[in-house]
């Protein structure tokens, strides 16, 4: 299925790139979409002092942007002839200027390799990371650099409001499950759907504050559970519309109803499924002025250390410009 037609590649001298490039390479030619690999360097200040030895600020400046876009060239040369792809080198603070990019060139996808390295004590994403996660409008793959290759597992992670109210939910479940179907076909890949839930009230009736049977408190918890099931098969149906039933047939989906909160339980599949890349929207509501990440988003990606492929619901407004 066809989703990217103007996607943007972030790299990193000092990362491993080759991978991501491959990838991004790839996604373009299958979409038949325009490449864009760009990298972000700092400005040089004018009272930086530079001048004292002779080098005036701002041809320094144009000499470090003409050594990167060199090196961008030597980068990309093998993968001209596979797809359009041009680079370009910006100046400043690296996640302003990437979404400002976005912006400026309508952007649907940006892709970049997370800054950190995944260990068992540490973080997979960098504060540049984190910043796009929150603020970037487009979906953003951080792809780590420990995974090289076709994934073998891809996750998405949907969530439902039980109530029916938040129609953005199901728009975005759509976003992610779309996107995480068409991933997987083409990186044969298998496909998990995963969604928690709770009964928050379950707690309260079986304390001695409510005079309740335990007959009607395991009734209620069963037909809380048997909702979020009837909720995600549902969505699975749904997504036969979506996508024809032969892809997803072929993508035949893994199915996991977990009971828990997201934030603890989604790492934990992650970490079962030994999933490759997690598919997950990052706004937990549309339209709440100053919310840019849901707090279990937050919590997931701090705990998780595979690939991610973030998606903000329709309606999401960047709080950064091309001005600020």
């Amino acid at each position: 299925m066809k989703r990217f037609k103007n996607i943007l590649l972030v790299v990193d001298p000092e990362l491993k790139d080759d991978a991501v490039l491959e990838r991004a390479v790839a996604l373009a030619e299958n979409n038949q979409a325009r490449l864009t690999v760009i990298s972000v360097i700092e400005g040089v200040p004018t009272d930086s002092g530079i001048d004292r030895y002779g080098v005036e600020p701002d041809k320094l400046q144009g000499a470090m942007i003409e050594a990167r876009l060199q090196q961008l060239e030597s980068l990309i040369e093998p993968a001209r002839e596979q797809v359009g792809v041009s680079t370009k080198v910006l100046v400043g603070t690296p996640f302003l200027e990437i979404v400002r990019e976005v912006l400026r060139a309508d952007r649907d996808l940006v892709i970049k390799v997370a800054e950190g390295n995944g260990g068992l004590m540490a973080r997979l994403f960098g504060s540049t990371d984190m910043h796009l996660l929150r603020k970037c409008p487009c979906p953003v793959w951080l792809m780590s650099q420990e995974q090289t290759g076709q994934y073998k597992r891809i996750l998405a992670a949907v969530d439902f409001d039980e109530f029916g109210t938040e129609e953005h939910k199901d728009a975005l479940n759509q976003q992610i499950l779309e996107m995480a179907t068409s991933l997987a076909l083409s990186e044969f890949s298998e496909l998990h759907i995963g969604h928690t839930w709770d009964a928050m009230a379950e707690s309260i009736m079986r304390s001695s504050f409510i005079e309740i049977s335990v007959a009607d408190a395991d009734a209620y918890v069963e037909e809380v559970r048997q909702q979020h099931r009837n909720l995600l098969d549902g969505l699975l149906n749904e997504l036969a519309t979506w996508m024809g039933k032969d892809a997803l047939d072929c993508a035949s989906p893994h199915l996991h109803l977990r009971r828990g909160y997201g934030r603890d339980v989604i790492p934990l599949l992650v970490n079962e499924l030994q999933a490759d890349l997690v598919v997950m929207g990052t706004v937990a509501r549309a339209g709440i002025g100053g919310l840019f990440m849901g707090n279990t988003a937050e919590a997931i990606l701090n705990r998780i250390n595979c690939s991610v492929l973030a998606i903000k619901p329709e309606g999401f407004v960047t709080p950064v410009t091309l001005d600020n």
